[in-house]
């Protein structure tokens, strides 16, 4: 595992968001097309590779938390402007992280 100074690490903006809405990407085998709401921040889409292991419409309402000053990226269904966290494994699938309970849309974590 490659180490980063804590220089890199700050540079490195996460918040809590509220999943607004979610949908199939139609073209897209393993993409979900998800909007967030980071409270003051605004709204961010965010194209995410999780289509095989959530169902959009449970999604609606979570609150996760995103890289919010991820350079937005120009795919071929849209710009993604975000990341959502998530654990992951080959064996168990992926797991969305979630911010524990109070926590509201913009808040920043550190």
């Amino acid at each position: 595992m490659d180490e980063i100074s804590i220089e890199d690490f700050i540079k490195i903006d996460l918040r809590v968001a509220e999943i607004k809405n979610a949908e199939n990407v139609e073209e897209a085998d393993k993409l979900l097309k998800i909007i967030l709401d980071l409270g003051d921040l605004g709204e961010r889409t965010v194209f995410a590779g999780i289509k095989k292991f959530y169902d959009p419409e449970k999604l609606i309402g979570l609150k996760i938390i995103c890289v919010a000053n991820l350079k937005p990226r120009k795919m071929r269904f849209g710009v993604s402007e975000g990341m959502i966290l998530a654990a992951s494994s080959d064996e168990e699938g992926v797991f969305i992280l979630h911010p524990d309970q109070g926590a509201k849309p913009g808040m920043r974590v550190s």
